[in-house]
């Protein structure tokens, strides 16, 4: 008999809840000075996806994909991690559909992780947590003029989650790879150019979680369609010492935000300082 595959497009309509809590305060982000309640209300990110919670949506849409190369400008060490941009001045790299009624362009990507292998994604699926996750953000074109306008409004921003697995080496990576060690230091940027972020993507990108979130670090805006990727993608990880490539805890300091505990559809965080970090894909 043969066996077909039936795409799952699945809704979050709520966000999960466990444990129990007495206080809103948490560890603070540097760019926060002091302690203070976490903003927001009941859509913030990130979260763990209960799947059997999960409900099928046949209304949820086939994403539409649309990245240009030549749109790839440079890597930017922003003193937290690195971010791959992108030119979003025109509609040259762009995704709708799915969940999304318009559309958006992508701005840039970057990756979250941890001090090891066990753990470093932000999502997790039924409590468990993959050694990364990959993060492309896109930005309301239809609606907004600038990226800065959008992270303020509730249907401004959609962000790709992939989470990331050991494995095989990943080719489509090398070359991001072997950039890196420019941008050693907090602030650096370098010349990066016609680098497809489509090579990031899991090869069926119609199976997706989809709920309306927030972003994972200040401001917290819950300005954010999150569509996570069911499929991961294997890669090559290894975390260094001291010698991790092209971050060095004296010239940056990284930090990992993750579920401490949720409470009331509140998801709050606390953060680690990476003594080292590095993300080494096809090493």
């Amino acid at each position: 008999m043969e066996c077909l595959h039936e795409t799952r497009r699945e809704m979050i309509t709520a966000l999960n809840v466990s444990g129990s809590c007495s206080s809103l305060s948490c560890f603070l982000h540097p760019m926060w000075q002091e302690p203070l309640d976490i903003p927001g209300g009941d859509r913030q990110s990130p979260i763990d996806i209960v799947v059997r919670k999960s409900v099928f949506d046949p209304q949820l849409r086939p994403l539409k994909v649309q990245y240009d190369p030549r749109t790839c400008q440079q890597i930017w060490n922003n003193g937290y991690s690195f971010l791959v941009e992108y030119d979003d001045t025109t509609d040259k790299s762009t995704l709708k559909g799915g969940p999304l009624e318009d559309q958006f362009r992508l701005c840039q990507f970057h990756f979250h992780w941890g001090e090891n292998n066990a753990w470093g994604s932000e999502h997790s699926i039924d409590r468990r947590l993959y050694p990364a996750e990959l993060h492309l953000v896109h930005w309301n074109s239809d609606k907004y003029s600038l990226f800065e306008e959008a992270v303020i409004e509730e249907n401004g921003l959609a962000v790709i989650a992939v989470f990331l697995k050991i494995g095989k080496r990943h080719e489509g990576l090398q070359k991001l790879v072997d950039a890196l060690p420019a941008v050693r230091h907090k602030d650096s940027v370098v010349e990066f150019t016609k680098f497809d972020p489509a090579c990031l993507l899991p090869e069926k990108i119609d199976d997706y979680w989809t709920y309306a979130g927030s972003l994972t670090t200040p401001p917290l805006t819950e300005a954010v369609t999150w569509i996570v990727m069911k499929h991961r993608v294997v890669v090559l990880l290894a975390m260094q010492g001291q010698r991790a490539l092209g971050f060095h805890q004296k010239s940056v300091v990284l930090v990992k935000w993750y579920i401490l505990v949720c409470c009331k559809g509140i998801s709050f965080f606390m953060h680690e300082t990476a003594q080292c970090l590095s993300l080494l894909i096809g090493f």
